[in-house]
């Protein structure tokens, strides 16, 4: 029942010189020292990709790559041509010809900083450690602007002739990035209009319900009561795309475990979660993690594994020691039990380890939490989304985000046990939850491939 993956051992590791092969990084993770990352787990890290040989979490996979060590070296990245210090600060300058450095995995972007991907240029609107351009406008927003200098003063032009005043005559003026909004105001975004939904420093109209909504309203006066009813419409879901009633829609025979409130309320964990890119985008990616949690839990109904001759199969022995229980996970005099829990089945002591210290509750030593309590259950499906790329390549919220398909949600997820043909009926099922959800919440399966 247990869908988190382990390799515990790595035959036929080949050591890559210093003349190590080019590899396209592109849609592969940046390292990041407070993420878990399973055993085959990809990541990029200074214009390197590397795969883990095993659970680490903070070992730098720069210093941390050898026979012995928790990462193996897989290659340089494709179009990276030095170390991040040097190309970083080649990559931040705008003061060149007006062609823009193309965008490297792994390497570090101060805001402001632009690149070009895919054929397009972004502006970093945040700094961040190599996030692909395309996963989430918090961090990168597409601009027109070249790398000719030009950047700063087409943002004062735009800063001049923009208000957050929504009292003019009709046409609402443009969102400027890191200008405050206050709640009510109205911004036009891309052909479209947004009001702020909660006072915020700019953030994209598109990063989150939670602070922009679209709207019909112009900006002629009347956007006091549309701003009333779309808030309160908002308030009991959290600003969350899936109504109450669309949630027992998709699951009528849930267990009364699984709440609608419950996940609402584990929604904090991780702010990006279904509220990162358009609303069709947020749309799909939650439709993508309920349909999984679905297949992995009948549909809700299930919140322990079901063999319960696996309970004590879940144990990892070096793990056990390093965190001070004995190899058979025991403390104190107390037995624990790692056994899968919760929607996405969360299993292996380490798992419980690394979710634990990112969601700051202690699953280790309380495991059970994550079968008593409907938040915690919830945030823990919640944070493998948004932190571990399992068999895959990437985590299934920079799939969903990045429109790479709800297949590349599979492959992270159960890829090793389901993908390439090995148990298709299982796959299929998966996407026959996804593509029923998706009509539910109004919307279509989007782009990249539905399988695996």
């Amino acid at each position: 029942m247990s869908v988190l993956w382990r390799i515990s051992a790595i035959v036929g590791v080949y050591l890559l010189s210093a003349q190590a092969l080019a590899v396209n990084c592109a849609g592969i993770p940046a390292w990041n020292p407070g993420t878990a990352y399973s055993g085959g787990a990809q990541v990029a890290h200074n214009c390197k990709t590397y795969t883990a040989a095993w659970w680490t979490q903070g070992d730098n996979p720069e210093t941390r790559s050898g026979q012995s060590q928790e990462w193996r070296l897989q290659g340089n990245c494709d179009g990276c041509s030095g170390s991040s210090s040097s190309s970083s600060s080649s990559s931040s300058s705008s003061s060149g010809g007006g062609t823009c450095s193309a965008w490297v995995a792994g390497r570090f972007y101060n805001a402001g900083d632009i690149v070009s991907y895919q054929g397009n240029n972004y502006i970093a609107e945040h700094a961040n450690p190599g996030y692909s351009p395309v996963i989430s406008t918090w961090f990168w927003e597409p601009t027109s602007s070249g790398c000719g200098g030009s950047s700063s003063s087409s943002s004062s032009s735009s800063s001049s002739s923009s208000s957050s005043s929504s009292s003019g005559g009709g046409a609402c003026p443009v969102w400027v990035a890191g200008r405050p909004y206050n709640a009510g105001d109205i911004v036009s975004y891309q052909g479209s209009n947004y009001i702020a939904e909660h006072a915020n420093p700019g953030y994209s109209p598109v990063i989150s319900t939670w602070f922009w909504d679209p709207t019909s309203a112009g900006c002629g006066g009347s956007s006091s009561s549309s701003s009333s009813s779309s808030s309160s419409s908002s308030s009991s879901s959290g600003g969350f795309v899936v109504s109450e009633a669309q949630f027992n829609s998709m699951f009528p025979s849930r267990n009364p475990f699984y709440t609608y409130q419950g996940l609402v309320n584990a929604l904090s964990a991780y702010p990006a979660f279904a509220k990162t890119g358009s609303i069709d985008t947020q749309k799909r990616e939650a439709a993508a993690f309920l349909a999984n949690v679905g297949h992995e839990t009948g549909d809700l109904v299930y919140i322990t594994e079901i063999n319960t001759a696996n309970h004590d199969s879940y144990c990892d022995p070096n793990y056990a020691r390093s965190t001070g229980f004995t190899a058979n996970c025991d403390k104190g005099g107390v037995h624990y039990q790692y056994f899968g829990r919760g929607p996405i089945q969360l299993s292996w002591n380490f798992n419980y380890g690394a979710a634990g210290a990112a969601l700051g509750i202690d699953l280790l030593h309380n495991p059970n939490l994550v079968a008593q309590n409907p938040a915690i259950a919830m945030k823990t499906g919640i944070w493998y989304w948004m932190t571990q790329s399992g068999p895959g390549t990437m985590t299934p919220h920079a799939a969903m985000v990045g429109g790479r398909g709800f297949g590349e949600t599979i492959r992270s997820i159960n890829g090793a046990l389901e993908c390439g043909g090995r148990q298709p009926a299982k796959v299929q099922a998966r996407i026959n939850r996804y593509v029923n959800f998706v009509q539910i919440l109004g919307t279509t399966v989007g782009p990249g491939n539905t399988g695996c």
